[in-house]
């Protein structure tokens, strides 16, 4: 009677294991097919169909030639033609900043008698993430 309880029971932990690894493959190719459903998505698109809400959104771009600090009563001593010395030099890339967060470095095209930016050098992710945090 014992070798017969050790034999089912060895059965039953054989079938229960079965039943588990079963289960859990099934599980695996379902999470599969979800993945291979946003990959065929975004092959089709073009772009993931969750950030498409957001393209609408404005922001703020802004070029900064550099920067200074000056007092109050010298600001208002400034008049048409006085001077701001800034710190950025004549030739030095410009900061573009989006929502003023520095985004890239550009200089300064004239394009059918309108300024614009051409972009040198975009930060890295890492970098724009790093200086979120500072």
């Amino acid at each position: 009677m014992l070798k017969q309880d050790l034999a089912d029971d060895e059965w039953g932990a054989a079938l229960s294991e079965q039943a588990q690894e079963e289960s859990t493959q099934t599980q695996k190719k379902a999470n599969l097919d979800v993945f291979k459903d946003l990959a065929d998505n975004n092959i089709k698109s073009g772009s993931h169909p969750d950030i498409d809400f957001i393209m609408d959104i404005p922001l703020h771009i802004t070029v900064e030639l550099g920067r200074t600090k000056i007092l109050i009563k010298n600001l208002l001593q400034l008049t048409q033609g006085s001077i701001i010395e800034l710190d950025g030099l004549a030739g030095e890339p410009l900061d573009i900043l989006v929502n003023r967060c520095l985004i890239a470095h550009g200089e300064v095209v004239v394009v059918n008698d309108q300024f614009g930016i051409r972009l040198c050098d975009i930060v890295s992710p890492a970098d724009r993430i790093n200086k979120l945090n500072q």
